[in-house]
This record gives C-alpha cells, sequence and structure tokens, in this order.
C-alpha cells in the first residue's frame, strides 16, 4: 500500500549522482528525521528544482515515501545561506562539518529531532555571518552532543564528581578528570580551556568574547570538543580532517 506524500521542511546533507540524470540526496528533515531520497531527472539542464537541492539552502521539500528511497517531487527555497559561506573557505568547511555531523547524529527516518534541525539552520545563518566560524562551529557540536546526551564534563570530575575546576581531559572518561582518576593518556589543559567550552555548550557569547584574544584557548578547545564527538561516533569525520588542515 502506497503511503501517502508529504511536505517538510529539510536541509541537504550529502548528495550523490545516480544513473544518467538523478541524484540522490540525503535529507535532514525537521519532523522526519533523515531521509534519503532521489531527485529524478535533476542532471539535466532543463530540470525544475534541480538547482536548489544543494549544500546551505534550507528547502520546503515534497516527498512521497518508497521502500527504500523517498522520491523528492519538488523543493522551493526557504533560506539561502551558501552565499557567504561557499566562497570563504573556513566558513565553508565548518559549514560542511555541521552537515556531516549532523547527518551522524540524525535518527533515521520517522525519527522527529526538530532541535537538531532548527540548531543546523541557526547555525548555518550564524556561520554565515560570524567572523570566527569555527567558534560557532564549536558551540554546535557542544550543544548537540549535550542533546545527544553524551555531553563532556566541563568542571566535575567525570567518572568521580569531584568538583573542579580540573586541568585534564580524556573523551573516554567522559570529559574533564581529576588527578586521582585521570587515565593514561589524558590531555593536560588550562582550566580556562573548559570554562570557555562550557560557555559555548550555554551559548554564551557575549561572555566568550575575551578568548578571541587567546589562540592557544581556542585551538585546545576545538580540538578537545571534536576529539570527543568523534570518541563518541567511533569514527572520524573527513569533513572535519579538511577542515583542520586549512
Amino acid at each position: 500500500m502506497r503511503r501517502e506524500s508529504y511536505r517538510d521542511k529539510a536541509v541537504v546533507i550529502r548528495t550523490h549522482d545516480f544513473g544518467e540524470a538523478d541524484r540522490i540526496i540525503v535529507l535532514l528533515t525537521r519532523g522526519h528525521g533523515l531521509v534519503r531520497g532521489v531527485a529524478k531527472g535533476v542532471r539535466r539542464a532543463k530540470s525544475r528544482f534541480g538547482s536548489r537541492l544543494q549544500l546551505f539552502v534550507e528547502l520546503d521539500v515534497s516527498l512521497y515515501p518508497g521502500r527504500n528511497l523517498a522520491t523528492i517531487a519538488g523543493a522551493d527555497t526557504l533560506n539561502y545561506f551558501a552565499s557567504g559561506i561557499i566562497e570563504d573557505y573556513q566558513r565553508y568547511t565548518a559549514a560542511c562539518v555541521v552537515l556531516e555531523s549532523a547527518g551522524k547524529l540524525a535518527v533515521v527516518e520517522q525519527g522527529e529531532d526538530p532541535w537538531l534541525y532548527d540548531a543546523v539552520v541557526a547555525t548555518l545563518a550564524r556561520i554565515r555571518q560570524d567572523p570566527h566560524p569555527e567558534l560557532v562551529l564549536d558551540s554546535f557540536l557542544l550543544q548537540a552532543m549535550k542533546h545527544a546526551g553524551w555531553a563532556p564534563s566541563l568542571f566535575d570530575c567525570a567518572q568521580c564528581s569531584a568538583p573542579g575546576p580540573h586541568h585534564a581531559f580524556h573523551p573516554a572518561a567522559g570529559g574533564a578528570v581529576c588527578l586521582n582518576c585521570r587515565p593514561s593518556g589524558s590531555a593536560e589543559i588550562p582550566e580556562q580551556t573548559l570554562h570557555l567550552m562550557w560557555l559555548l555548550s550555554g551559548g554564551f557569547w557575549e561572555a566568550a568574547e575575551p578568548y578571541l584574544e587567546q589562540p592557544e584557548i581556542l585551538s585546545a578547545a576545538h580540538r578537545l570538543t571534536t576529539a570527543h564527538l568523534q570518541w563518541h561516533l567511533e569514527q572520524k569525520l573527513p569533513s572535519l580532517r579538511i577542515l583542520d588542515q586549512g
């Protein structure tokens, strides 16, 4: 029995060509989680909506559910974030990490998660304009990990709950660790690094501004944030490797 078509807000997570003229589009939707769909004929020059199915665009899409792939029947642009992102390497690579990490954190089709969708859209909008796109990315990742239920401990010891501030961090231990609990291989860090991460996890942008003059603290916070993310995902993110090589 054919399920009814539906409309939803969506952003494109990734795409790849399929057949001679079609394209597989992976969408993060607001009401149906992660949806894999096929856009038929969009690689032809006369495609009606192929140019809209691209990265960094918020869409209103029309979908017909299928056994393995939905069919994307239409797409209207709601917000166009690409201008201001694709021209700048740091913004572009940071925005790519947002999309890739969201795709890993999102649930499968029918798994509604409007928080994640709204966070992605808001982050793309901020990356487009903020002079510090990597900081915006780290804030998104910390908040997304908190939403997923595995945020790093940034004050109390992740193992014994001894109050901080502490000066060591290990993703496998759960974040900040005290002298008694720190495992081998823990990162030795100044307490300001964890404080910055706490500010970013709460979206306290004004309070975080003094750290913009301390590049070593910014770099350490980014390194710990992404290490914690990839440890819990149990995989490396290619887009993150490209960002950090830039």
